[in-house]
């Protein structure tokens, strides 16, 4: 364990030291000013860990939150935990962040990451891969070589395979899947050695994923760290607590089913090649399986779950569905003892039954039913309604300081909501503005004219508003909408009117798409909620960002419908308590995308005439970075007229 503090200061004053002027940040970072509220969320930090207390803060965009908990954390010669929204930012943290500030610190302590199963190489299931796909063989043996060769087992290190192969999941393992200590290859496994490394470290990077499902006791984490950690900091604590509802809930879905299917095939294949009665049931189950995401149907909209198990289809679909696998089970009683992957596949099938049945009984008490149905799979959930008993019950059981942080935390400065949320009472709660200058480099256009959302004309207007806007801006735009029916249509009617190139959620991967965006410099970019948050686009080539309507949940969501239920039967009042302040942080985090460094300069476009016509409206102006406001449009021409005058005067 690190010693507190660091060449024998105090931890508080330690902190100090390290973000002053002639501090080691100074000292190493080229270009580096000290921003006084990355030092009040440094000191806060450091106080609440040493107190054992709890913080919220939110940090606007361009504090440095990542640094004034990392800091702290680095010198605060406690077991550290920190939870971030994505595994990019965990890289990100782990791979650039830790290292340059543990050099700057001359901080020896260990550190670690650690992601879920699905992240790691799984070397039994790459040789049963290999013994079934062979038009694949030679991308399986770049897996083997580079597998060879590698510490982590990652397979972000693998980066000529690209995050979405398809056969990664054939390679890696689930929490279902797993032999555990039963695997032959146990002692070379590198799930095993990253936990390992985890739990001798005193810093330990992980997502909300993984610290969901374990603390609701999915096998999926590492439960020897966490009742050890004296400190728990959540980056992006915003997302955590639909995070928490997720991994609480229960369900069954064409991935785990399938999956099933897939992995008992490739066993029965390789240790019972004897009984086709068990590929038989297995192929009966998989088309069952198909059977009932055909009666299911659906575009991808979540319908409630209760109302579609009583159509006859879908209810004949889930009676076979469940006849197939108690068959299958039968059989599999049977094989079992033929190898650790069949008797794996049992146990397997006996957890999915369970949730089969769940299925055709009534929701679990607090919890609703809902199904999510695409063109190639389907998933059908239990999810709590108020996961703020939940959170509580883990927070009992864990002693330590939680430090909560994002620049997404307040509606109208208040936390009320994210606290509600969690059910979460913290000492402090502290709000840091931007350092950067939105009144100088940003306007918030409101457009005078806009017909309401619901309105006939509205799609039409807003292409041509879009049109006058993109000209302006060259380009250079994020179109951000609230639905994929609304990007289809401005699509369409953008298609062929403009000399710039338009880039369109769903024909790349997300991170392809973003590429793309950044290397063309003036490109437009439509996208629905994905790329609302966690896109970091910085300097000119993003200098628009346009959002259609504010984003309020479809009140006809299973979820969102539960949740408003709830609080209606609580006397609470649901618009306000709970559907603003949800549409108002996921407003701030589209509006973040704007200004990203303090030489940025951008336009906001919010096309909704809710934001003027109607009372609430004043929350979501409110909560927003201090943009100075314009109603006419030819003002964001003369903005940008301004940045090509000094793009030219520059030249």
């Amino acid at each position: 364990m690190a010693e507190p503090g660091g060449c024998g200061q105090a931890p508080a004053a330690a902190v100090e030291r390290v973000f002053a002027p002639d501090g080691p940040l100074a000292r190493t970072l080229p270009g580096y000013a000290p921003r006084a509220q990355q030092l009040a969320m440094a000191r806060a930090v450091q106080r609440h860990m040493a107190a054992g207390g709890m913080a919220a803060i939110e940090a606007g965009t361009g504090t440095g939150k990542t640094f004034a908990y990392l800091v702290p954390a680095l010198l605060a010669g406690q077991r550290v935990v920190i939870a971030t929204g994505t595994r990019h930012l965990q890289d990100q943290l782990f791979q650039r962040d830790l290292p340059l500030l543990r050099r700057a610190l001359g901080a020896g302590l260990e550190v670690a990451q650690l992601k879920g199963r699905a992240n790691y190489l799984c070397w039994h299931r790459l040789e049963r891969a290999r013994a079934r796909s062979r038009a694949e063989a030679a991308e399986l043996q770049q897996v083997v070589d580079w597998g060879r060769q590698t510490r982590s087992g990652d397979i972000a290190e693998l980066a000529t395979l690209g995050e979405d192969w398809p056969l990664w999941p054939r390679v890696t393992s689930t929490a279902d899947n797993c032999l555990g200590g039963d695997c032959e290859h146990y002692q070379d496994c590198f799930i095993v050695r990253a936990r390992r490394d985890a739990q001798r470290a005193d810093l330990v990077i992980v997502n909300h994923h993984l610290l969901a499902a374990d603390l609701a006791l999915k096998e999926e984490g590492f439960g020897e760290l966490l009742p050890g950690a004296e400190v728990f900091v959540v980056d992006e604590a915003h997302q955590l607590a639909e995070v928490i509802a997720r991994f609480f809930g229960q369900g069954f879905s064409t991935r785990q089913c399938l999956g099933l299917v897939r992995d008992l095939l490739a066993e029965q294949r390789q240790d019972a090649p004897d009984m086709q009665d068990l590929a038989d049931r297995a192929h009966g189950f998989g088309q069952a399986v198909d059977a009932l995401h055909r009666a299911l149907g659906g575009q991808g909209e979540r319908r409630p779950w209760q109302a579609l198990a009583t159509e006859p289809a879908v209810a004949a679909a889930l009676a076979t569905l469940r006849e197939r696998l108690a068959d299958l089970r039968q059989v599999l009683e049977t094989a079992a003892p033929r190898g650790k992957g069949v008797a794996s596949c049992h146990e397997r099938a006996g957890r999915l039954q369970e949730r089969l049945e769940m299925a055709a009984s009534e929701p679990p008490p607090g919890h609703v039913g809902w199904v999510e149905s695409h063109r190639r799979s389907f998933s059908v959930h239990f999810t709590p309604v108020d996961v703020a008993p939940l959170f509580q019950e883990q927070l009992e059981r864990l002693e330590a300081a939680w430090i909560f942080t994002s620049a997404t935390l307040t509606v109208d400065g208040r936390f009320d909501y994210f606290c509600q949320r969690l059910g979460v009472q913290p000492d402090e709660c502290l709000q840091l503005g931007s350092p950067f200058d939105y009144q100088r480099n940003s306007l918030l256009f409101l457009p005078p004219d806009m017909p309401d959302p619901t309105a006939s004309a509205y799609a039409g207007r807003l292409v041509a508003l879009a049109l006058d806007l993109l000209r302006a801006s060259h380009g250079r735009a994020f179109l951000l909408f609230t639905s994929h029916a609304a990007l289809r249509r401005v699509a369409e009617g953008l298609a062929g009117r403009l000399p710039y190139p338009i880039l369109r959620q769903g024909e790349a991967p997300r991170a392809e798409l973003l590429r793309r965006f950044r290397e063309l410099g003036n490109a437009v970019l439509l996208g629905t909620s994905s790329f609302w948050e966690g896109v970091d686009v910085r300097g000119p080539a993003l200098s628009l960002v346009m959002i259609d309507r504010l984003p309020f949940a479809s009140p006809a969501d299973p979820v969102t419908a539960a949740r408003i239920q709830a609080l209606r039967a609580a006397g609470g009042n649901a618009f306000f308590d709970y559907q603003v302040p949800q549409a108002v942080i996921a407003l701030k985090q589209g509006v973040g995308r704007l200004i990203r460094d303090p030489g940025d300069r951008g336009v906001l476009v919010l096309c909704d005439p809710r934001v003027t016509r109607r009372g609430y409206g004043r929350l979501f102006l409110d909560s927003l970075p201090p943009m100075r406001r314009v109603r006419d449009i030819g003002e964001v021409a003369a903005f940008f007229a301004r940045e090509d005058v000094t793009v030219a005067d520059e030249a």
